[in-house]
């Protein structure tokens, strides 16, 4: 895959800017900046850009890349869908599981979906969802470790019940790597409520080694996100500082002034509905050495045939013939289709 061109590079903020997207991230968990997307023509047909019109839909990328501050690639651990509805003013936020396979390159190389950030970052990944998803996603936010860190110690913190598992695993070596990558005290927890720094919170969003394994672990980060959005609602001037100063050097994010001053003086109309994971029907297998244990879409044509529905309330969405064919080829590769898979649809 060619390397991405025109890298962008960052640039210094302004003061005002800066406030105006704080205002906006406090209320989408952190970096999950609501904007008004100006959708552009990107080859879906009349019936689907009308749709979604009504909708923003951004990206929201959580890199794991070991290095702070570094967008152009690296595993994106962490895949969601912020959806808001433009006249209700309800957000959704639906997981996409990083282990599903899709088409990464629209040549119907069928991989884990986090390998279109790691082999072509934001350019690749947006062109992977809007692809197998039938979207029309332009504008995006990356974050690295240090910023969900900063994010929750701006907060003072959330609240978490644990459980004997997910209070090993952190303590075995999570809350350690973290505190090792962001450059902050590794405290250990124990099982029960828990009140967790951005370390352990962290720590807490990146288990995968209990039961439900990378289900459950995309759970765990719809909850951190919602309890972020719940706090940051009534944060203090001086939280806001906090955050000003503290997140967003790790961020990378497509949206603009414009788009920000748009939503935030409306920003307190918002509220975050129902959260999900996607595929909503699935299957899992192992392909070999170099896919692995992956998930499987049954089948993923009628997988985001509901998600339409669901996200945009478009009863009579029909996939266009384009995802049919990545569909069908995910079946050949698979061997599974529709009606193969557990029929959970993993909603909290």
């Amino acid at each position: 895959m060619e390397e991405r061109k025109n890298k962008k590079k960052k640039k210094k903020m302004s003061y005002k800017k800066r406030i105006a997207i704080i205002v906006i991230a406090l209320l989408a968990a952190i970096t999950l900046l609501i904007a008004y997307l100006f959708l552009g023509n990107s080859g879906k047909d009349e019936k689907t850009d009308a749709m979604l019109d009504g909708y923003t839909t951004i990206a929201f990328f959580g890199v794991d890349n070991r290095s702070n501050g570094n967008f152009d690639s690296g595993n994106s651990d962490t895949i969601m869908l912020c959806n808001i509805n433009n006249y209700t003013k309800q957000v959704e936020l639906v997981s996409v599981y990083r282990d599903t396979l899709m088409d990464v390159d629209g040549e119907e190389t069928f991989r884990k979906c986090n390998y279109a950030f790691n082999h072509g970052g934001i350019d690749s990944a947006l062109a992977m969802l809007n692809r197998n998803l039938d979207l029309n996603i332009t504008d995006y936010v990356a974050v690295d470790f240090m910023a969900l860190v900063a994010a929750v110690d701006a907060v003072d913190g959330i609240d978490i019940e644990l459980t004997d598992a997910e209070a090993e695993a952190m303590n075995g070596g999570y809350i350690g790597e973290v505190g090792a990558i962001v450059g902050k005290d590794a405290n250990p927890v124990s099982a029960g409520s828990q009140h967790l720094d951005g370390v352990q919170a962290t720590a807490y969003c990146r288990i995968r080694s209990t039961a439900g394994d990378d289900f459950r672990r995309t759970e765990r980060q719809r909850t951190v996100l919602t309890q972020i959005i719940a706090k940051a609602k009534s944060a203090s001037p001086t939280q806001l500082a906090s955050l000003i100063t503290g997140v967003f050097p790790d961020v990378d994010t497509s949206i603009d002034m414009d788009q920000l001053l748009y939503l935030a003086k409306n920003m307190m109309d918002y509220d975050l509905g129902e959260t999900k994971g996607f595929p909503f029907s699935k299957t899992t297998d192992r392909f070999g050495d170099s896919i692995g244990d992956a998930v499987v879409p049954c089948s993923l044509e009628s997988n985001v045939v509901l998600l339409h529905q669901e996200l945009y309330e478009d009863s009579e969405y029909q996939a266009p013939d384009s995802l049919k064919k990545i569909s069908d080829g995910l079946i050949d590769f698979t061997g599974y289709g529709a009606g193969d898979g557990d029929g959970s649809r993993l909603w909290d």
